[in-house]
């Protein structure tokens, strides 16, 4: 069924990266979405209303809330596929984040008004009906429930949309929430249990930890949530497999929505190399980030001494008296400047966002390390802290350098 509706009304269904075909299937997903919880509000509705139960009448009106939320996530493919202006150079697909907190406060907001409902009920308990008929027209909704939780996911995959995965997760809840339902009414039937209240309780408060966790889904991007380690990783390992790349590191990932990924990256290459060709390798890359993996890279050229061997074994020595201090610290941009009575060492540290202490408690470390082993050596340190916004693979990036001075 889903890939019959992609194939009738999806153009170049294929060619996910394009703005028009991304909102294409955000219009499809939403349409569809709302014509189907539609329907199954007003089953269950009125499945609520001939049996006296509130728990349906709940589930009726979480699936009310499925419409709206479809409406709103709709306009917010809309707006999200709006072009950069330039007042908003970045484009407006951050749209379709806002659209899903909004979505969130309102799933928030009837969870609450459930909640006082069941209270009532549970307090005041009345007698409900169930027979043959609103058990049918309830698995008719779980099935249709599962059939949407699918669709949305499959959507979701294709245009990598993390609304649409948020709406198949409330989709796969309300499959969880409507049994859970069902079982209750049956039992309520079989026994002289009355957990029509208490169920319908149990339905408003998983609408509120779902709306909880949207809220937190859509939030974080928004204030600018750290790339996964999946991308950080392919970008860095596919950034060392080019002629000339020795090392990466400083990733940075910014996120403007959906299809609109801009990072900067320092790549380290050897000072001998021909400025020329660096130059050229450099560009080779960022056009194909932007080519093929759709993400606007901009590179920052780090020349680095590769034919001394005085200097690569103090870079060594330097690296292994910081990783004492932690062995989740790396440098690069090494340099040395040796004077006749000491020498200074200018390098830059990678820590780890995460990494405790200031940045001048760290910089006091490594110079004690350094100290601590320099054999009667004049050291002075010029040390520029870099905490990471990225993921942290050390082994990956700055090291690199190191292990080509090995070889």
């Amino acid at each position: 069924m889903t890939s019959w509706l992609i194939r009738t009304f999806i153009r170049r269904s294929e060619d996910v990266q394009d703005a028009s075909v991304r909102l294409s299937y955000g219009n499809l997903a939403g349409i569809t979405g709302i014509a189907c919880t539609v329907l199954l509000c007003v089953i269950k509705f009125f499945t609520g209303l001939f049996t006296g139960s509130i728990s349906i009448t709940a589930d009726a009106v979480n699936n009310l809330s499925d419409a709206s939320s479809g409406i709103i996530t709709l306009l917010g493919f809309k707006l999200a596929g709006k072009p950069a202006d330039p007042e908003h150079p970045y484009g407006h697909a951050r749209m379709e984040y806002l659209a899903g907190l909004v979505v969130s406060f309102i799933i928030l907001l009837i969870g609450f008004q459930l909640a006082g409902e069941s209270l009532q009920k549970i307090l005041s308990p009345v007698p409900s009906s169930f027979g043959v008929v609103p058990a049918v027209l309830l698995l008719f909704s779980i099935g249709v429930k599962f059939w949407m939780a699918n669709f949305y996911r499959t959507i979701a995959k294709k245009i990598d949309s993390t609304a649409l995965l948020a709406s198949a997760a409330d989709s796969r809840n309300d499959v969880i929430s409507t049994s859970a339902v069902l079982i209750a009414l049956v039992i309520s039937a079989c026994t002289s249990l009355d957990l029509d209240g208490w169920m319908g309780m149990a339905v408003a408060l998983f609408i509120l930890y779902s709306g909880i966790g949207l809220i937190k889904d859509t939030l974080d991007p928004l204030l600018g949530r750290a790339p996964s380690e999946e991308l950080t990783r392919s970008v860095e390992q596919k950034i060392l497999s080019y002629e000339g790349i020795l090392g990466t590191h400083d990733l940075m990932v910014h996120d403007y929505g959906p299809g609109r990924c801009f990072a900067s990256v320092h790549v380290e290459m050897s000072a001998d190399m021909d400025v020329m060709k660096s130059h050229d390798i450099i560009d080779t890359i960022e056009r194909d980030f932007h080519e093929q993996d759709n993400i606007h890279l901009v590179i920052h050229y780090d020349p680095i001494e590769t034919g001394s061997e005085a200097v690569g074994t103090m870079r060594e020595w330097v690296s292994s008296r910081v990783q004492a201090v932690s062995p989740d610290l790396s440098i690069h941009d090494f340099r040395m400047v040796k004077g006749e009575s000491h020498t200074n060492l200018i390098f830059d540290v990678a820590a780890p966002s995460t990494y405790e202490g200031s940045d001048q408690a760290l910089k006091n470390d490594i110079e004690a390390s350094i100290r601590a082993d320099a054999k009667g050596e004049t050291y002075y340190c010029f040390i520029t802290v870099d905490r990471s916004y990225a993921p942290y693979h050390q082994d990956d990036t700055a090291t690199s350098a190191d292990r080509n001075h090995k070889k």
